[in-house]
């Protein structure tokens, strides 16, 4: 997905087995952020950053959706351990994370493997991807403050 594509209706479903739709933000703006996975520092501090930020966000005219390719169960330890105030698709079968290509090719201490590159993309309210916030603009602990000031 680039800036200009359409997003598509059809996000997945949340931690509670909600199917979200992208018709569901009519109106609104949409915060669609992909991180690699629940419960570590990085993707912590980031969803803590939205969180904080929610009402901000809110008032600002954005949603914000976050999405992993792990498990509902997982994502619901997630927001019940942090408080989490918004929802978490669970992509368990990378259809998401394919679509928007953020599954990518990444590498750790010289093993290479497959995983969600960080990435953020602002949707606007017709559902026009409108902007891409990439891993190396990425600030996990001030994302939420990062979306706010390109408002």
């Amino acid at each position: 997905m680039n800036i200009g594509d359409k997003a598509p209706e059809l996000l997945g479903k949340d931690e509670n087995g909600r199917e979200i739709r992208l018709s569901d933000f009519k109106g609104k703006k949409l915060v669609l952020y992909f991180y690699p996975k629940d419960m570590t520092s990085g993707c912590t501090a980031e969803a803590c950053s939205f969180r904080d930020k929610l009402g901000e966000i809110n008032d600002a005219g954005y949603s914000v959706v976050g999405v992993s390719v792990d498990d509902a169960a997982k994502h619901v330890k997630f927001k019940e351990k942090y408080e989490l105030n918004f929802p978490l698709i669970a992509d368990v079968d990378k259809t998401l994370v394919e679509q928007f290509g953020v599954w990518q090719e990444k590498s750790m201490y010289g093993r290479k493997y497959m995983g969600t590159v960080r990435t953020t993309f602002i949707i606007n309210e017709e559902g026009i991807i409108e902007n891409i916030i990439g891993p190396k603009q990425i600030k996990t602990k001030i994302h939420a403050e990062q979306i706010l000031e390109k408002k």
